[in-house]
C-alpha cells in the first residue's frame, strides 16, 4: 500500500536537525535582533543599541575559596541566615537522621488519614466512660503497622546513605597550599583545581587546563550521562595547555571565570576566563562534566566550575516525585467512605439509645447503673462507644498487608530468572515495592532509543558494487543459498573477528583484484573518514567520530584494506599486502546541511583524487552524467530502504593538477575569512564535488536489541500504546522504527508541518465559534483523521516546540524584558494563543491526535520536553504511563512517568538509580507487564475486595446484635477475639492469595495479551467492586448473627439446660465467621498449592486452638480480670445442635456465592474464564508461528536514513595537526591486535 509522506524539511518551520532548548533556554540566547525587528513598527525610530551586557552572574576565582564567600555571593536561606550560592560538592539523597528519623518517619506515617484514625481511636479507648473495648485492641495491632512500616522506610534509607557515602568519600587530587593533597569529593570546592588521572570519575564540572596527551586532548566516556560507552574527546585551551603544565604553574593561576547560571543543558555551555588581561571564550568542549569517566589519558588539570547539585548531571535529575498507584489513592478514597459510613451507622445506634433509654431503659429498675445522665448524654457517650466498636470496618492491617504482599511481588521481580540477563550478570531489579500492581495498568510506554531499543551497535551487513548487490549468503562461485557459514577471513591478520559477512563471494572478488570498482570501494571506505589512530601497546585503537564511521573502516579492514595511521598531511593504509601512504591535500568535513564528506588525495603516481561519501539524495544531484549503474544502484538502495538498514553511497572524481591549483586558492580564502567561514567553505566545496563517479553504496545494520519487534507487537496486542522519545536525528529515529516494526508499511505518517496545519486549523475553528458555545459547552472532539487506516506521527523537538507554544513564550517574555512595556493582546490571527485557555486546548488537542495514531515518534527532544511530553499524556489523558530509557537524557522522563524503567548493564547507570524496576534488556518489559504487571494487579485486587469484605462481615455482626442490647456498645464477640481476628484467624489465606494467586500461567498471559485488558480498565477494583463487597459482607453478618440468634432463641441442649448465654452465642457466631471467610478465600482461589491449603486449613485449627487456651480455666486463674469466657468454647461445642447450626450457617452463608460464581462463569466467561477452560489445550500447542520478516518484496519502498554522524567529525583536529600521534615505528600483530573504539556517538544529544 502506498503511503503517504508529509515531508517538512522544506518548509519555513523549525529544523528538524537542531535539538531545541527553548523549555531551558535564559531568555538572552535567544535570537534578540529578529525580535527588535519584529516588534518595531514601521517608521518608529529605534532605540539605540545598548551593547549587549553579560548576565554572566556566575564567577569562579581559581585557587581562591575565599572568593566564593564574599557577601556579594551569599543567599538568604531563612530568615536572616545567608550562606554562599555556590554548592559544595556532597551530594544528600538520603530522607532521616539519627535525630530526626522517629518523629519524621511518624510524623509521614500520621499522615496518612487511617493511622491518624487509629490513634485518635486510641485516645478514645483511654476515656473510661466510652471505653468499649480495652486499649490493647487497638494499640496491638497499630504499633505492629507503625513499627513494620518504619522498619522499611529505615532499610530503604539506610541503602541511600550508604550510596551517598561511597559517593561523597571518593577520592581526587586537589591543589592546597601550593600542592596537590589526596582530598574526598565531598570537601571539593567551586575555584579548586584537580588532578584526575585515567578511569577517574570525573568530581564535578570541570574546566579542562591540561592534560598528558598533546594539545590537552581529553577522552571521556559519558556512559552515566546518555548511556552511551564511546568516547568523546574535551581540549583545553591552547593557552593553558601550554602555561599550566607543571605544579608551580597550577599553583600560580589566577584567572577569574565568568560563565553562565548552573542549568541543565547538556549541549551548551558559555563562558569567558579572564587571565592576565586577555579574555578567552570557553565552550562545551573545554568542559568535562561529573558523572564522566577519563579514558585513554594518563592525567589532567581541571577548575571546578560547578559543584555538587550545581552541577549538570543533578540539574537533570528533575524532581523526585512521590509515586502512587491507583489502586492506593482508590483504597484511600474507600477509605475515607468507609469513616462516612460509621459515622453514619454510630449516629443512628447513638440516636437509638437515646429512644432506647428513654422508653425503657430509664424505667426498667434493674438497669439502673447509679449514674444520673439524662438520655441524650447517654446518646453521646454511646455515640463514642459505638466508633470504638465498629473500627474494625477501617482495617488498620489493610495497610500493613498491603506492603507485605507488594514486597513479596517484588521479590518475585527479582528472583524471576527469565529476566536475568547472563551476558552481564543482571538480574531484573524492583526498586521500589509500592508501584507493583500498577505495572497491569500501563496504557502509553514511552521509550528512549539508543541503548533502549537498539544495542548502539553498527554492522556492516550489505553492499552494491557497480550495480552487483552483495551480502546475502552466498558461495565463492556465487551461487546463492538459503542458509550459509560466515567468510572465514584467517587470511588477514589484521580482520576482526567479531566481523560477519555472510557472501563468500565478494571476498573471492577481492582477493582475485580483477574487479577494479570493488577495490576502489574498500579503499576509498579505509580512506575517506575522520578516524584516528592511536598506538597502544602494540595496539591499533581506533578513535571513531561515529559506530557508523566505525563499522565501514572496519568492514574495509577485514576485506584486505586496513588503515594504519595518519599524520597531519598524510594517510597509511595498507592495500591487502602493499603498505602505501597517500597525501591528503584536503579533507572536506561533514556536517548536517551537506551530509556527506570527502577527501582530496595525492596517490604515489602523482594522480590526485577525490574520494565522496554521503546520503544518496545528495550524491545523486552530483553525479556526473556518464556515471554507470545509477539505476541498478537506487533499486540496491531501495531494497536496503526496506529492510531499515541504513545507507551511504560511495564516489569519487579525478582532479588536474590544474584544477586542484585553482581550487586550493579559493579554499584557503575561505578558511581564513572571518565572517561566516561555514557558509563560505560550503559554496568553495560545492565547487569541486560535481561530476562524480558512482562506485556503489554500503548498507549499515544499527542493530536491535534481541526480541524488540516481538516485544512491541505484543504490547500493541495488550492495547498498549508505545511513544518513541529520542534525541537522534529524524532519519534516524524512522529508521528504527521501521526496524522494529513499530512503524508499518500500511501507516500513513504525518510530520511536524502536517500537525501543525492539522491543529492551527482547528484552533481557527474554534476561535469562529460562539464564545459560549466554544468555550463552555462540552462535547466529544472530532477525529483529525477520520479516514480509514493506521495513522504515525513523527515530529521534531523544534515543532513540538512550534505546536506547544514553547518558543514563542520565550521570546514573548524577551520582547517584554527588552522594551519595558506590556505586549499588546493577541489578535487572532497571529498564530499566538490569546490566554491560557487556548493554549491549554491547545496541547489537548495535540495529545488527541498523537493519541489516535498508532505510533509516535519524537525526534531531536532535549531531555526536559520527554518529560513534558509524558506528563501532558498524564495530565490529559488521566492514563498510567510508563518510562523506558538508559541514560541519564532519560531521567528526568524516567521520573515524571508514574512507572520508571532503567535498563541496566555496562551502560550508565544514572537512569537505573532514579528508576522504579531495572533490567538489562527491553525485551524483558513483556515479562514485566504481562506476566508480573498483570498478576500483581489481579492479587491486589482480589485481596482487597476480599478484605473489605471479611471486615464487615466481622463488625457488622455488632450492628445487629445493638438491636438486641439496647443500643448500648455491648460487643457481640469476646475481646481477644476482636484483637487478634485481623492477626491470625483470616489474614494468612488473603496474604498467600495476594502472593501466589494466578489465574493462568506466564506462558499463557504471554501467548494471550488481552488478558491485560481488564488491568487497564480498572475492572477488577473500583467502586462497583467495593459495594458489592460491602453488600456481600452485610449479607454474610445477617446470616452469621440472625440464624445462631433463632437456633439460641429457643432450645433445650443435650442437658436439659439452655445454650442460651451470651458467651455461647459469642463462640457460634465467632466460629461461623472464621470457618465462612476462609471458606470464601477458597472459592476465590485460582491457583492452589500446599501453602494454600495448610493456611485455610491452618487458620481454622489456630482460632479453634487459641480459644480453647483463652477460655481454659488455667489462664483465667491466672488473669481473672482479662480472661473472662471461663468454660465458655468447651461448654458451647460439645452440643452436636451448635455445631449443627454453625455448619448451617456458613452453608447458607456461601452458597450464593458458589451459585453466583457457577453462573457468571457459564454464562458471562470474561476472556481470562475461556482460557482457563482450555488451558490444558494451550499448554499442549506449540507456540506461535513467528511472524513473517518486515522485508515483503513488491512493497514501495522506502528512503532508508544515510548511515552518518550527525555532528562534525574530527576533520579540523586532524589539519590542524594538533593530536596526530608520533607515527609507530612498528606495526603488526595477531589477529586481534587491531580493535576498534568508536569514539564520538552520532546521535549524542
Amino acid at each position: 500500500m502506498s503511503r503517504r509522506r508529509v515531508d517538512s524539511q522544506g518548509s519555513l518551520g523549525p529544523d528538524d536537525e537542531v535539538m531545541p532548548y527553548s523549555d531551558d533556554e535564559t531568555d538572552d540566547e535567544l535570537d534578540p535582533a529578529s525580535d527588535a525587528e519584529t516588534e518595531a513598527p514601521p517608521g518608529a525610530p529605534h532605540p539605540p543599541l545598548e551593547p549587549k551586557t553579560s548576565e554572566a552572574s556566575w564567577k569562579v576565582k581559581a585557587n581562591d575559596r575565599a572568593y566564593h564567600h564574599l557577601p556579594e555571593f551569599q543567599r538568604k536561606v531563612f530568615l536572616c541566615i545567608k550562606k554562599s550560592k555556590y554548592s559544595g560538592n556532597a551530594i544528600k539523597t538520603y530522607k532521616y537522621n539519627v535525630l530526626t528519623f522517629l518523629p519524621l518517619n511518624l510524623f509521614e506515617q500520621f499522615k496518612r488519614a487511617a493511622n491518624l484514625y487509629f490513634l485518635g481511636l486510641l485516645i478514645l479507648q483511654v476515656i473510661p466512660q466510652i471505653s468499649t473495648l480495652p486499649w490493647y485492641t487497638t494499640l496491638v495491632p497499630l504499633v505492629l503497622v507503625l513499627s513494620i512500616t518504619a522498619m522499611k522506610d529505615l532499610v530503604d534509607d539506610l541503602a541511600r546513605h550508604r550510596m551517598d557515602k561511597e559517593i561523597n568519600n571518593r577520592k581526587c587530587e586537589v591543589l592546597l597550599d601550593g600542592r596537590f593533597q589526596e582530598s574526598k569529593w565531598r570537601h571539593i570546592q567551586v575555584g579548586d583545581v584537580v588532578r584526575l588521572k585515567k578511569n577517574d570519575f570525573i568530581p564535578a564540572d570541570i574546566l579542562l587546563l591540561s592534560s598528558s596527551n598533546p594539545n590537552s586532548l581529553c577522552y571521556v566516556e559519558t556512559a552515566e550521562l546518555d548511556g552511551e560507552t564511546n568516547l568523546k574527546f574535551k581540549m583545553g585551551l591552547r593557552v593553558t595547555d601550554e602555561r599550566l603544565q607543571e605544579e608551580s604553574q597550577l599553583a600560580r593561576f589566577d584567572a577569574l571565570i565568568e560563565c553562565e547560571e548552573p542549568n541543565n543543558r547538556l549541549d551548551k555551555f558559555t563562558g569567558t576566563m579572564l587571565w592576565r588581561r586577555e579574555r578567552y571564550p570557553l565552550d562545551l568542549d573545554n568542559m568535562l562534566l561529573r558523572g564522566c569517566k577519563i579514558r585513554n589519558t594518563d592525567f589532567c588539570h581541571g577548575l571546578v566550575i560547578f559543584a555538587g547539585a550545581d552541577t549538570k548531571i543533578m540539574r537533570n535529575g528533575g524532581k523526585t516525585r512521590f509515586k502512587r498507584t491507583k489502586i492506593d489513592e482508590l483504597m484511600n478514597y474507600m477509605v475515607y467512605t468507609i469513616f462516612v459510613l460509621l459515622i453514619l451507622v454510630a449516629a443512628g445506634l447513638a440516636i437509638g439509645h437515646t429512644f432506647w433509654y428513654e422508653e425503657i431503659g430509664s424505667k426498667a429498675w434493674y438497669l439502673y447503673d447509679g449514674k444520673d445522665e439524662d438520655a441524650s448524654y447517654r446518646g453521646f457517650l454511646s455515640f463514642w462507644g459505638y466508633i470504638i466498636v465498629l473500627n474494625t470496618m477501617v482495617p488498620i492491617s489493610l495497610y500493613v498487608s498491603v506492603e507485605v504482599i507488594r514486597l513479596g511481588q517484588s521479590k518475585f521481580i527479582n528472583w524471576d530468572l527469565q529476566m536475568y540477563f547472563p551476558e552481564k550478570d543482571t538480574p531484573a531489579k524492583a526498586r521500589t515495592t509500592t508501584l507493583n500492581e500498577q505495572l497491569g495498568q500501563i496504557e502509553y510506554i514511552f521509550s528512549d532509543k539508543t541503548g533502549t531499543l537498539t544495542q548502539n551497535i553498527m554492522a556492516f551487513k550489505k553492499c552494491t558494487i557497480s550495480g552487483q548487490t552483495y551480502g546475502d549468503p552466498t558461495t565463492a562461485e556465487g551461487v546463492s543459498l538459503d542458509r550459509g557459514r560466515p567468510v572465514d577471513f584467517s587470511w588477514n591478520r589484521y580482520a576482526d573477528r567479531k566481523f560477519q559477512f555472510m557472501d563468500h563471494s565478494l571476498v573471492a572478488l577481492i582477493r582475485s583484484r580483477k574487479d577494479k570498482d570493488a577495490l576502489e570501494f574498500f579503499k576509498l571506505l579505509s580512506l575517506c573518514h575522520t578516524v584516528m589512530v592511536e598506538q597502544k601497546e602494540d595496539d591499533l585503537v581506533y578513535q571513531a567520530a561515529s559506530p557508523d564511521e566505525g563499522a565501514l573502516v572496519t568492514a574495509a579492514r577485514n576485506f584486505g584494506y586496513v588503515f594504519l595511521s595518519r599524520t597531519q598531511d598524510t594517510i597509511t593504509i595498507r592495500e591487502m599486502d602493499q603498505e602505501t601512504t597517500y597525501e591528503m591535500l584536503a579533507l572536506l568535513d561533514f556536517n548536517s546541511d551537506r551530509k556527506r564528506m570527502s577527501i582530496i588525495l595525492r596517490a604515489p603516481d602523482g594522480r590526485i583524487r577525490l574520494y565522496c561519501k554521503g546520503a544518496d539524495t545528495v550524491i545523486y544531484e552530483r553525479l556526473s552524467p556518464n556515471s554507470r549503474h545509477k539505476q541498478s544502484t537506487q533499486d540496491a538502495l531501495d531494497r536496503f530502504a526496506n529492510e531499515t538498514l541504513r545507507t551511504l553511497c560511495l564516489c569519487y572524481r579525478d582532479v588536474s593538477r590544474d584544477e586542484y591549483d585553482a581550487w586550493a586558492r579559493k579554499h584557503k580564502d575561505a578558511s581564513v575569512t572571518m565572517t561566516d567561514r561555514e557558509a563560505a567553505l560550503d559554496r568553495v566545496y560545492e565547487q569541486i564535488e560535481n561530476n562524480l563517479m558512482l562506485l556503489g553504496a554500503t548498507a549499515i545494520e544499527d542493530k536491535l536489541q534481541d526480541g524488540v519487534p516481538e516485544t512491541i507487537a505484543k504490547l500493541a496486542k495488550a492495547d498498549i500504546k508505545i511513544w518513541v522519545l529520542t534525541g537522534d536525528k529524524k532519519e534516524t529515529a524512522e529508521n528504527i522504527g521501521f526496524s522494529c516494526e513499530l512503524l508499518t508499511d500500511d501507516m500513513q505518517i504525518h510530520y511536524g508541518e502536517d500537525i501543525n496545519e492539522k491543529l492551527t486549523v482547528r484552533q481557527a475553528n474554534r476561535r469562529n465559534e460562539p464564545l459560549s458555545s466554544g468555550r463552555n459547552r462540552k462535547k466529544a472532539p472530532e477525529p483529525f483523521f477520520p479516514q480509514p487506516g493506521k495513522n504515525a506521527l513523527i515530529i521534531t523537538g523544534g515543532w513540538l516546540n512550534e505546536i506547544l507554544y514553547e518558543k514563542k513564550k520565550k521570546r514573548r517574555r524577551l520582547r517584554l524584558r527588552r522594551l519595558g512595556k506590556r505586549a499588546p493582546p493577541n489578535s487572532p490571527q497571529d498564530g499566538q494563543p490569546q490566554d491560557d485557555w487556548e493554549k491549554e486546548m491547545r496541547q489537548i488537542d495535540f495529545v488527541d491526535m498523537a493519541c489516535e495514531c498508532e505510533a509516535v515518534i519524537c525526534c531531536r527532544v532535549t531531555p526536559k520536553q520527554k518529560a513534558n511530553v509524558v506528563s501532558l499524556v498524564k495530565k490529559y489523558k488521566k492514563a498510567v504511563t510508563l518510562s523506558i530509557g538508559d541514560g541519564a537524557n532519560d531521567v528526568n522522563m524516567i521520573k515524571t512517568a508514574d512507572i520508571g524503567v532503567g535498563i541496566s548493564g555496562q551502560e550508565g547507570m544514572q537512569a537505573v538509580m532514579s528508576s522504579d524496576y531495572a533490567f538489562a534488556q527491553f525485551r524483558y518489559l513483556q515479562r514485566l507487564l504481562l506476566v508480573h504487571g498483570r498478576w500483581s494487579y489481579i492479587r491486589m485486587c482480589k485481596f482487597l475486595r476480599y478484605f473489605f469484605y471479611k471486615n464487615f462481615a466481622f463488625t457488622l455482626v455488632h450492628f445487629w446484635y445493638s438491636f438486641f442490647s439496647g443500643y448500648s456498645s455491648q460487643v457481640a464477640y469476646e475481646d481477644w477475639f476482636i484483637t487478634i481476628y485481623n492477626v491470625l484467624y483470616s489474614s494468612l489465606p488473603v496474604l498467600l492469595v495476594g502472593l501466589l494467586d494466578q489465574d493462568v500461567n506466564d506462558k499463557l498471559s504471554l501467548k494471550f495479551p488481552k488478558l491485560y485488558l481488564p488491568g487497564q480498565q480498572g475492572l477488577l477494583f473500583n467502586y462497583k467492586n467495593f459495594f458489592i463487597s460491602l453488600f456481600h459482607g452485610i449479607f454474610t453478618s445477617l446470616i452469621i448473627f440472625f440464624i445462631p440468634y433463632g437456633a439460641f432463641l429457643q432450645t433445650m441442649g443435650q442437658d436439659g439446660e439452655a445454650p442460651s448465654d451470651y458467651q455461647s452465642f459469642a463462640v457460634v457466631t465467632a466460629s461461623s465467621l472464621v470457618i465462612t471467610v476462609n471458606l470464601q478465600i477458597s472459592l476465590d482461589t485460582s491457583y492452589w498449592t500446599f501453602v494454600n491449603c495448610f493456611a485455610v486449613l491452618g487458620s481454622i485449627a489456630i482460632y479453634f486452638g487459641i480459644m480453647f487456651d483463652i477460655h481454659s480455666a488455667g489462664i483465667h486463674v491466672i488473669f481473672p480480670s482479662i480472661f473472662t469466657f471461663t468454660g465458655a468454647a468447651s461448654n458451647a461445642l460439645r452440643q452436636p445442635y451448635l455445631w449443627l447450626t454453625i455448619i448451617l450457617t456458613v452453608g447458607i452463608s456461601l452458597l450464593p456465592v458458589i451459585c453466583i460464581q457457577f453462573l457468571h462463569k457459564t454464562i458471562w466467561p470474561s476472556v481470562g474464564d475461556k482460557v482457563q477452560r482450555h488451558r490444558k489445550k494451550y499448554e499442549m500447542e506449540e507456540e506461535e508461528k513467528k511472524k513473517p520478516p518486515a522485508f515483503q518484496r513488491g512493497q514501495r519502498s522506502r528512503r532508508s536514513a544515510y548511515a552518518f554522524s550527525h555532528s562534525r567529525g574530527y576533520a579540523d583536529l586532524i589539519s590542524s595537526g594538533r593530536s596526530i600521534r608520533r607515527r609507530p615505528a612498528a606495526r603488526g600483530g595477531p589477529q586481534d591486535s587491531i580493535r576498534e573504539v568508536p569514539h564520538r556517538e552520532a546521535e549524542n544529544i
